[in-house]
Formats: structure tokens, sequence, C-alpha cells
């Protein structure tokens, strides 16, 4: 069962905890996939778990329950041992997810640079690697990227390659899968990407919806509802960064994109914040004031429209200045000297929970929920 891109394309699944949904219309096989993916997604969510807490969790018979179990520990995937009853009663086994029982690579990709990572089956990474690439040839670099840390990790057991980015092609698609090995990747946007990894490793719950904005070269945005995330048709749900913001009325990724914070800051101390490296200046302080006045209008627009539980901020920008681009906009929507309204409805925002905005966390959860996991349901 293929992970297909939100839009024409989408994947069933079930939220954990909820009754069994109906498999009216599934073949026997396709049905048996399912309830080993709901049993590994409880194990890996929740556990360790027993028999009992599994069949809770699940609603499989305990014989069901007891063969998917012994399937997965002959593919390495869970391992058990005794739980201590209480008080000195009754022992039972617990299944524990093994996380080295498969990896998986992520690539994240812009249009000059990108980034590369090696993760386990609970999320952990164990590798990441930043590099640069030609454009002309941008499936020859991620093969290379790809191929070097496969070779760099060749005594594991790497399932598959996850790609994140917003213009890459089933022909450059085609190209990776001659070249290499690994299967053919599964592609996802990166705003879906970045939602994916922060609903399955995330902090983020399942309740509500979630908004993620991703600060890069442009300005773009994505939305989780009910578990799900939404692109819109052809995938151009958020793009905020066409919008025109401010009182100046100008395009938001002119003001907030990375073009516009290199030409504020200088490239030297731009590739200071991209390295990682934190620190204060009146020219980068004065971008921060500059970008919340213009990112806090489809900041607006969305909590208007959608009321997600929270609105998260993701970027290769060091956590600090996210942190003080997110309280310079909760000063911004004070001012009614430029916006005449307040604005209590605007959802809690928060940095994402991982560097770049888990894009590449989420490329290389991909091949996983294609395989192992629950993907997300259909709309």
């Amino acid at each position: 069962m293929r992970y297909l891109r939100s839009g024409p394309r989408r994947l069933q699944t079930q939220d954990m905890g909820a009754p069994r949904a109906k498999t009216i219309g599934l073949r026997s096989g396709e049905i048996a996939d399912r309830n080993i993916r709901v049993i590994l997604e409880a194990i890996r969510r929740h556990g360790p778990l027993t028999r009992m807490e599994l069949g809770r969790h699940s609603g499989l018979s305990g014989p069901g329950i007891t063969n998917i179990l012994r399937r997965l520990a002959d593919q390495k995937l869970v391992t058990s041992h005794r739980r201590n009853g209480l008080g000195g009663g009754a022992t039972a086994t617990e299944f524990a997810l093994r996380p080295e029982g498969a990896f998986s690579i992520g690539v994240k990709l812009r249009q000059r640079r990108g980034e590369i990572v090696l993760i386990d089956l609970s999320g952990q990474a164990h590798d990441r690697v930043y590099f640069s690439l030609d454009p002309a040839d941008r499936a020859g670099a991620v093969h290379a990227a790809v191929k070097d840390i496969a070779d760099r990790h060749a005594a594991l057991p790497i399932l598959g390659l996850g790609i994140a980015a917003n213009d890459w092609t089933d022909e450059q698609s085609d190209q990776i899968a001659a070249l290499s090995s690994i299967a053919r990747p599964y592609v996802e946007n990166e705003c879906t990407a970045s939602l994916l990894a922060e609903r399955t490793i995330g902090s983020s719950t399942r309740e509500g919806g979630l908004a993620m904005i991703i600060i890069d070269d442009d300005v773009q945005a994505g939305f989780l509802i009910r578990g799900i995330p939404y692109s819109g048709v052809h995938g151009r749900a958020g793009s905020i960064g066409e919008m025109l913001t401010g009182p100046d009325n100008v395009q938001l990724n002119t003001v907030v994109g990375f073009e516009s914070l290199r030409s504020r800051i200088g490239n030297q101390e731009f590739t200071r914040l991209l390295d990682g490296e934190e620190f204060s200046s009146p020219s980068l302080s004065q971008w921060i004031r500059e970008a919340a006045g213009h990112l806090l209008d489809p900041i607006i627009a969305m909590a208007g429209f959608l009321a997600p539980s929270v609105v998260m901020i993701g970027s290769d920008l060091p956590q600090r200045v996210i942190e003080a681009l997110i309280h310079q906009l909760s000063i911004e929507r004070r001012d009614t000297s430029t916006r005449p309204l307040l604005t209590p409805w605007i959802s809690p925002m928060k940095p994402a929970s991982f560097s770049g905005g888990g894009v590449a966390l989420g490329a290389a959860l991909l091949p996983f929920l294609n395989t192992l996991l629950l993907p997300p349901a259909s709309a």
C-alpha cells in the first residue's frame, strides 16, 4: 500500500483508541496488513503493552494479536519481556518496539542545498548531513548523498528513501531508482513532510488542527486537520508566500523569505545563522520586526478560517531567532495602530518540535508510513 500525495491520492488509516474501521471491500491480505500496522503503531505510541492492552487499543482478538506479535518478532521489529505484577501478583508478557529493527533515509531539498538524515523506527536520528547541490543535476546530488550515508551504515536494515521537495518530478524519481539499490523514493512536499514528523514523533496531539509555517527561501504553510495533512487542489494550499501583506501591501516572500534576511544582515551573518550560531544584531532585530508585521496577516487569516489548536513555525534558523519572531508576533497582534481590531482568536504560536521544521525527518518517515506504520487517513 503506497503513501500517496494528499489531494487526488490518499491512504487509509485509523486513529488509535477508536473503534475499528469497517473493512468492507478490503481483500484478506489488505486486512492482515492493516491489522499488523495497527498493532505496531499501538506499541510504538503506547508501549510496552501486554496482549490484553493491545486488544483494548486495537479491537483485535487475542489469537489474531498473538499471530501478529509472532510475525513482528520474527521480523525483529518488537521485543518482549516479563512485566512484574503489582504487589507480587501475576506477571504478564509485554511487548515493546525494537527501534533498530528498521531504518529509513529522508532527504529535504531546496534549490541549492539539501539535508539528509538516517532515522530508526522510533524516529530517532542516527546520522545527519547537509550538502550543496547543482540545480541542473539534483537527482545526481541526491543519489551521491544517499549512497554516502547508506555505505556508512551498510550493516543496518535500511527500508527505503523519502524525499521532501516542492518541485521534484517523477522523472527524477526514476533516475534515483535506476541509480540506487534502494527502492524508488516516496515523495511529498515540504510542509506535508513537516506535518507528518510533528504528527508522528513530535509534540502535536491529534485533537484539533495544526498549522505549520516553514520559513526558508520562500514562506509556506501546511495544515493538519484531524490528523490528516491537507494540501488542497494540486497541492496549492498553504502558498502564503505569494500573499500581499502588511500596511505596505508587499508579497510575503519578499519580506520574510531568506533572500530578504540575507540582504538585511549580509552574507556572512546569514551563513552564521544557517550554521546554527545564535547572535544578536540591530539588522537581525529589524528583520524580525518587519517579518512579524507581515507574517501576522496570514496567521490571522488561518486562525479565522481554520482555528487550529496551535500555529507552529519551523525554519533552519536558530531556535532563539524563531522564539524572538514569535514574541514579536505577540506584540504585533496587540498593536492597534496598524490593525484597528484586536485578534484574541489567534491560536497559540510556538516553534516546531524539530530543527528545520522536521522536514527531513518527515521525509524519512515516508517509507515507514508506506510499509509498517499507520499512515494519515483520507479526508
